[in-house]
């Protein structure tokens, strides 16, 4: 995996035969800026964008979400809120998991170094080179089960 820069993206692009546009870099740098732990969904980056008065439409905001993804600079994420969440992809050791609550959507992110060496090791075996690895468990965090149970 590789921390992307604007120069880096650029050469990728191009390589593909895309182009690193003004809105791509843009996403980039928000994606690059984010605190640890903070994920965007594509509204959720659309309204972002339009606070800072950039005027990307929400359509291009999608493309370039999903294209950051098949690229892997970015993670999809399923967060169990109905619609897919983004973050930077992180190279190691920076890489993590994420446990959500099904009931409050709380989540939390963990570190474990045993499944990147699994993914990365499977990857190998079959000839695919490595994008992406994450684990996604769903589970009731305790302040849910509390409410739960009865009094």
């Amino acid at each position: 995996m590789t921390v992307y820069t604007s120069t880096s993206l650029k050469a990728e692009l191009n390589d593909r035969g895309w182009r690193l546009t003004p809105q791509r870099e843009t996403i980039l740098h928000i994606f690059q800026e984010l605190p640890q732990g903070e994920h965007l969904s594509a509204e959720d980056l659309y309204h972002r964008l339009e606070t800072d008065g950039e005027g990307i439409s929400l359509s291009t905001i999608y493309r370039t979400l999903k294209l950051m993804a098949r690229m892997g600079i970015l993670r999809e994420l399923e967060l169990g809120e109905g619609h897919k969440h983004y973050e930077l992809n992180q190279p190691y050791p920076h890489h993590h998991h994420h446990l959500i609550c099904v009931r409050c959507n709380s989540t939390i992110e963990f570190k474990n170094d045993s499944i990147l060496k699994i993914g990365a090791k499977t990857a190998q075996k079959e000839g695919f080179h490595l994008l992406d690895c994450q684990m996604t468990i769903h589970a009731v965090c305790p302040k849910c089960q509390r409410a739960l149970m009865p009094l």
